[in-house]
């Protein structure tokens, strides 16, 4: 019998690796600046210091689908080796490397390392959750996610501290959080250890389902939004102020902490918790309409004040990412339970590939109209999204959950609300 100790540790400690592993995403986009300036680069070419992760995370994603080696090897196992290995890469680049020829393949390694990290990280923690509170559960693993995505810049921002000292810091953090997944994570009694036969075809066969197909639109609408913002959230501040004539200050690496981490955190847990009480789409509709209006809202607060400037941003921040865990927690619980991982591979992969188009596209439509209004180019994401999800049938009753056995299964399939899912989505218990 598991107790709820034991599952609120588990959860926890993926939670902190998560944390840590992740910590290495931003470290080189964190010290664009210095690198620019020792190595002589300009903005295009410092994009590829982000894009390259992403695109690496989009190759290892597809590799692993492919191979189904989230579903396949064990995944504490798989989340350690794949964490350190993407801390070795950062320490190497840290450590050794001077130029961007010779930084742009570690940074794509790093990506195809952390493809073991975030979604085998999901499948861990949907094997510790009940369908009822799976989604504050998912809340709590992408708050890890965006805390360990935003720590470079804090990193950055406690003082004037040298790009490779940053960097080491953020290898060492992943080392440390890849121990931590060897020696003290368990998978929870929600995990199908059924044999499975190898199905690289399941990525594709689980868009034949409305459910599902749903989910990943949303899903994507907000990641056309989500690593963009993230990625150039500090351009958009340094050049406001810029323009203000107050030009750029230290403190711009800790507003955009504050806005991506500690925002972002209070915006999952929000998210999840919605989740679970008002339904999957009512939670995820809400949120991408809010992030949508702040990419409209963008260019009025530009120039503002920072107190103001901040304010907007943590709204924003908020809101971006408020809704990640809903799209993972519906697709986890519809999914076949043999494919979990593979499915949360897959949406990620898609998600992850369309970010190296919008990290792209935005310094060019900065170059083309200045970076008032560059953020526009990201609306018709969560427009997108809201669309899709607003298309689930969502059940708000509060005593849905005294609906009989037969009720039940008569409901349509609808990752909207826990209450329509099919036995197959709550994952089996381990015999």
């Amino acid at each position: 019998m598991i107790t709820a100790p034991s599952t609120n540790q588990q959860r926890a400690l993926i939670a902190a690796v998560q944390v840590l592993g992740l910590c290495v995403w931003f470290s080189a986009t964190a010290v664009v600046p210095s690198l620019r300036s020792e190595w002589g680069i300009g903005s295009t070419a410092a994009v590829w210091l982000t894009a390259s992760v992403q695109i690496g995370f989009v190759a290892g994603a597809v590799t692993s689908t492919l191979l189904n080696l989230a579903d396949r090897i064990t995944p504490q196992y798989l989340l350690a080796v794949s964490a350190f290995g993407a801390s070795v890469c950062t320490a190497v680049l840290a450590l050794f490397v001077n130029n961007l020829s010779a930084a742009i393949p570690l940074r794509f390694l790093t990506g195809v390392l952390l493809a073991g990290v975030y979604p085998v990280g999901m499948k861990l923690m949907a094997s510790w959750s009940e369908s009822t509170d799976r989604g504050r559960a998912f809340g709590v693993l992408l708050g890890a996610l965006t805390l360990g995505s935003a720590l470079p810049h804090l990193i950055s921002g406690l003082g004037p501290l040298p790009w490779r000292t940053v960097m080491m810091a953020a290898a060492v953090l992943t080392a440390i959080g890849a121990l931590i997944a060897v020696l003290l994570i368990t998978p929870g009694p929600h995990l199908d250890t059924r044999p499975i036969t190898p199905s690289a075809r399941y990525a594709i066969t689980m868009f034949r389902e409305r459910g599902p197909r749903l989910a990943n639109i949303g899903y994507f609408g907000h990641m056309w939004e989500l690593y963009a913002l993230w990625t150039w959230m500090s351009m958009f501040i340094l050049a406001g102020r810029e323009q203000r004539g107050t030009g750029p200050v230290t403190t711009t690496s800790i507003v955009t902490f504050i806005a991506i981490g500690l925002a972002g955190i209070a915006g999952c847990l929000l998210g999840g918790w919605a989740s679970d009480r008002f339904g999957r789409s009512p939670a995820a509709v809400t949120a991408l309409v809010i992030s949508g209006a702040c990419c409209v809202l963008s260019p009025l607060f530009f120039t503002a004040p920072t107190g103001v400037l901040l304010a907007f941003l943590l709204v924003w921040g908020a809101a971006v990412i408020a809704d990640s865990g809903v799209f993972s927690t519906s697709l986890s619980e519809t999914a076949d339970s043999r494919f979990v991982g593979t499915a949360l591979t897959a949406q990620t992969a898609i998600g992850f590939l369309l970010t190296v188009v919008t990290i792209q596209l935005v310094p060019v439509t900065a170059d083309l109209i200045g970076w008032r209004y560059a953020f526009l180019l990201l609306a018709p994401g969560p427009l997108i999204g809201a669309v899709a999800m607003a298309a689930l049938r969502a059940r708000t009753t509060p005593d849905s959950h005294h609906d009989s056995k037969e009720e039940h299964h008569a409901q349509h399939l609808d990752p909207s609300h826990p209450d329509s899912w099919p036995d197959r989505g709550a994952l089996p218990h381990r015999r």
